[in-house]
């Protein structure tokens, strides 16, 4: 018997068919009452256990454990999931975002691969991986933002650069700002009075000042504290002529020093 057809009490019938294939086997129903989930139906599964399982498309994912490892492809939401296992994610599309929202653990490794721009991982709640517990994380391109002005405490710097900025020529008047860098270099094009920047306490930086071909240019500082109250003279050299000035803030002036005549 290739079939089997089961009636309807009132109508329609169910044929049952078997696969055209050599040998036999065996398909073991459910013992109780119970109802058998379809291939092409839309169904909700229930305290069901899944070892290694492969998601392709749209999954969300709320308060379940996973003992084994769970891969995900597609835009996918987690929700106060738990995986003991590894956790894998592809976004293989514009909108293929892995969003974690509630409390979720990893016990194994977390590992996202974005084939898009927009394959972004997003981190709310808080998340504790490898000992390191992110709360509210925020999103960044290409790097992990933890604050947008962190304190750090007694840490140790090796081979740091400074942003250097390039002012230009000076003409007659300058404000000087710290927005882009704390080196700042300038050519001396005329008389100058610079404008200094709001005197945070502990804010420093570095003015690097260059004599045009003219030479002989002035600079005049504002609100600026001179050591014994006496401004540095510009060194007059034309083209050649260097000086650094270096300014520290406590809060309410800025102090300033200087080396001169670099040759």
């Amino acid at each position: 018997m290739s079939s089997l057809i089961i009636s309807g009490d009132t109508s329609g019938a169910i044929t049952i068919s078997a696969p055209n294939i050599a040998g036999s086997n065996t398909l073991t129903l459910p013992l109780g009452t119970d109802t058998l989930v379809g291939k092409a139906t839309t169904d909700t599964l229930t305290n069901k256990t899944l070892t290694n399982p492969t998601i392709t498309g749209n999954a969300a994912v709320s308060a379940n454990t996973t003992t084994g490892n769970l891969s995900v492809s597609g835009a996918t939401s987690l929700a106060a999931t738990t995986v003991t296992g590894n956790l894998s994610v592809t976004a293989n599309t514009t909108s293929g975002n892995l969003s974690v929202t509630g409390a979720t653990a990893l016990t194994g490794n977390l590992t996202v691969t974005a084939n898009t721009t927009t394959g972004n991982l997003t981190v709310s709640s808080s998340l504790n991986y490898g000992g390191v517990l992110l709360t509210n994380a925020v999103t960044g391109t290409g790097k992990m933002v933890l604050d947008t002005s962190p304190t750090v405490n007694n840490p140790t710097v090796t081979n740091y650069v400074e942003s250097v900025v390039a002012i230009g020529n000076s003409g007659t008047t300058q404000t000087l700002s710290l927005t882009n860098g704390t080196v700042q270099t300038v050519t001396m094009t005329g008389n100058c009075t610079f404008t200094m920047p709001t005197a945070t306490a502990g804010k420093s930086f570095i003015l690097i000042t260059t004599q045009d071909g003219t030479g002989s240019r002035t600079a005049v500082f504002t609100s600026v504290k001179w050591p014994s109250g006496t401004a540095p003279t510009l060194t007059t050299t034309a083209t050649t002529g260097v000086d650094i000035l270096t300014f520290v803030a406590n809060g309410t002036s800025w102090f300033g020093t200087y080396a001169q005549a670099f040759a």
